[in-house]
This record gives structure tokens, sequence and C-alpha cells, in this order.
């Protein structure tokens, strides 16, 4: 059976899949119905303990988050884009990070740690590449073109937007939408 902060949901529509996510200081299982109660306490413990590992890899630091963009600007840019500061803040609520290229510092909304590494990744590489081109154009997409989860990650942030009932992005959806740069 689950502990208090942990909330099994049983779906009659889910058949095999089992997910799991945090929820402030609650964590949701979600899990088939047909699930037996062994099933149940099995698939409970191990969705808790794949969080727990997913969470360890997390950059819970400011040098952390740093050295995860440096790592994500040497394999995707080349190693160009080289910000002086990354950091992790608390005051961001209409956006997911920003960056001042005039001083190379990226800030990136606390409310991210949480989502999956692929996420905080295109949001990092998002914001190394603005230190290298200003605007929304087709060079800056140039850019981030080689990462391989680009569009299910600003679906994520789009789904995750709509949800907490942030405005919606007002930034192109790519170099098809964004013809004035060559």
């Amino acid at each position: 059976m689950a502990s208090p902060d942990v909330e099994v949901r049983r779906s009659r529509r889910r058949r095999r899949t089992v997910s799991a996510y945090r929820d402030g200081g609650r964590t949701v299982v979600l899990i088939p119905a047909s699930f037996s109660a062994a099933e149940e306490a099995r698939w409970v413990e191990r969705m808790l303990a794949r969080l727990e590992r997913g969470e360890a890899r997390r950059p819970v630091s400011d040098d952390a988050l740093a050295e995860r963009a440096a790592r994500l600007s040497t394999r995707y840019l080349g190693g160009h884009a080289r910000p002086q500061s990354v950091r992790w803040v608390s005051t961001m609520e209409k956006r997911w990070a920003s960056c001042t290229p005039a001083d190379g510092s990226i800030r990136v909304s606390d409310r991210l740690r949480e989502v999956p590494d692929h996420v905080l990744d295109y949001v990092l590489l998002h914001e190394l590449a603005h230190l290298l081109v200003t605007g929304h154009g087709p060079a800056f997409w140039r850019l981030l073109a080689s990462y391989p989860r680009l569009e299910r990650s600003r679906g994520f942030l789009d789904g995750l937007a709509h949800a907490s009932g942030m405005p919606a992005s007002d930034e192109p959806e790519g170099p098809a939408a964004d013809g004035d740069e060559g």
C-alpha cells in the first residue's frame, strides 16, 4: 500500500504503462486499474527509485548547472557559447530562463528543477544559443537543430505553461516562422 506522501491513481484507460511525477511534497504514481495490490506495491517502489535516480542527476547547485551548460555548449555548439555565470533564480514568473549577452549571464527559473533532463538541456541550449545569436531567426534555430529532442522539449514547455496558467510563448515556432534573417 502507498505511504501518505504517495498517491496512487488507477486508470481504466491505462493498459500497461506506469508513470510517476512529483507534485510538491507528494509523489503521484499512475497505474492501470487492473493491477493487483502486489503489482501496485512493486510498481510504486520501482517508480520511487526511478524518480530518486533522476533527481540525483539533477543539478542542485548553480555550479552544477554551469557545468551542465558547459557540457551542452561543447557538445552542441562547438564550445563557442561561454557564459560567465549560470544560476537558478526564483524571481521568474513569465519566462523559463533568460540571458544577457552583454555580461554573459544565464538565469534559469527554479520552476524547472523538476522537469525531465532533456527539457532542462533544451532551455540551457536555448539560452546558450542567445549568447551567440540574438533573436529567434533562422541562424538561431540552425544552432539548435542538432539537439535531438528539440520539438519534444518545446512541446513539454508549452504544456507546462498552459497547465500553470503562464501566457503563451510569443516565440516563433522555428526557422519557417521567421524569415527575416538569412
